[in-house]
């Protein structure tokens, strides 16, 4: 009965980072090993001092609908963050706290895009963002950053892509799949050419901002020249291993963040209680959480790396933040291990799904056909493991 489906819904790609999860998850539950590179959420514990708040939440009763931007303690929490951390100034009425940073996004996709927009977007992207343009009917137009440059776009290829009918420009930094990581330089070269489009918006996805190798974040929300015209997506899941809270947040110009409230009302009303008063512990208590988490984090990139070497064939940028590597696997593509003919990174999946039990996400979901990403958001045992089983399994294939 597809066919009476509406065309938004037949016209959504499914998330190819949901689905290998699960088909790992279903895998799993049969009993076979399967090491799950997959997903993208840290293996820690949410931090004890963030459950006791929620536990006192409970206690505390708060269970009645809260305010549809959120708590005016969690906008207060979230303007101090902005502060203390990024020098950035937006005021709680700026703030809108949504169920996750894909939530966030929706909004300000959904506030902004009208039909046949463009949204200039850097390949390799996350999944949903091109779902989310596509559900607001407006037209992505992608384009590819360079492994050999790790991945970055130029500010050439920004200024060549926009057109009159160009509506945002959407960035993430540090990068899910590819780590990449833009400096304030870079991203104040990019700020320039937005400057001169006064109708094109910059949608920045901070979501791994605290999950950095390469020293202070930066924002291209820094920039007084184009500050009314970006938009900030970040949240608690990432830093404080809060995936399952499900507690984003975006900062934008107030008139925007009034018509994503006026949306979210009508979709959500708002987040859960309890997870935004576990958020405000979050942003306002003991930060030591996320230096050890990050710490962690930095040692599991390197052994990934060191291990990725000792596989021929294989080729991958340095990432500077995110907890992924994003290898390029192209020089596999026509081999065989004599019944599986591999011919892109989604056979290339497969396989070692298959042979290694391995699980990983094909390089399509995020627009760069000739790359996996992989997850080193596990323990340091299972990632060497892991990169033992893909070097047995590659090495069949001839």
């Amino acid at each position: 009965m597809t066919d009476s489906l509406s065309y938004r819904v037949n016209n959504l790609a499914p998330s190819a980072t949901v689905a290998m999860n699960q088909k790992s998850n279903d895998l799993k539950a049969k009993g076979i090993d399967i090491i799950n590179l997959s997903v993208g959420e840290p293996d820690f514990p949410t931090p004890d001092h963030i459950k006791n708040a929620a536990k006192k939440a409970i206690d505390n009763n708060y269970s009645y609908y809260p305010p549809v931007p959120g708590y005016p303690e969690l906008l207060r929490a979230v303007s101090e963050k902005f502060k203390r951390e990024n020098n950035l100034d937006f005021a709680p009425e700026q703030i809108v706290v949504s169920t996750g940073a894909k939530n966030s996004l929706a909004n300000a996709i959904l506030a902004l895009i009208d039909k046949d927009d463009e949204v200039v977007i850097p390949a390799p992207y996350w999944v949903t963002y091109a779902e989310l343009v596509k559900l607001a009917e407006g037209k992505n137009v992608v384009i590819n950053g360079s492994i050999d440059n790790d991945f970055k776009v130029t500010p050439q290829q920004i200024e060549k892509a926009i057109t009159p009918k160009t509506k945002a420009f959407l960035l993430c930094s540090p990068n899910n799949p590819s780590g990449t990581f833009y400096n304030k330089e870079e991203l104040e070269a990019i700020a320039r050419v937005i400057e001169k489009h006064p109708r094109v918006f910059v949608i920045t996805d901070e979501i791994y901002e605290h999950i950095n190798f390469t020293g202070r974040h930066e924002s291209i929300g820094q920039f007084d020249f184009i500050k009314d015209r970006v938009v900030i997506i970040n949240g608690v899941s990432k830093a404080y291993a809060m995936t399952g809270w499900r507690i984003g947040y975006m900062a934008a110009p107030l008139w925007l963040a009034k018509a994503c409230i006026k949306l979210q009302g009508q979709l959500i009303t708002g987040a859960t209680t309890i997870a935004q008063r576990a958020a405000i512990e979050a942003l306002m208590g003991d930060q030591s959480c996320v230096a050890e988490m990050n710490v962690a984090f930095k040692r599991r990139r390197d052994l990934v790396l060191n291990l990725i070497k000792e596989i021929p064939g294989l080729k991958t940028s340095v990432p500077g933040g995110a907890f992924y590597v994003f290898p390029q696997v192209s020089s596999y593509f026509g081999k065989s291990d004599g019944v599986n003919t591999i011919k892109s990174s989604n056979d290339l999946c497969l396989y070692l799904l298959d042979k290694a039990h391995l699980a990983t996400v094909p390089g399509e979901a995020f627009g760069e056909p000739t790359c996996i990403r992989i997850s080193f958001a596990t323990a340091d045992e299972n990632l060497t493991e892991a990169m033992a089983r893909m070097k047995h399994a590659l090495a069949l294939l001839k």
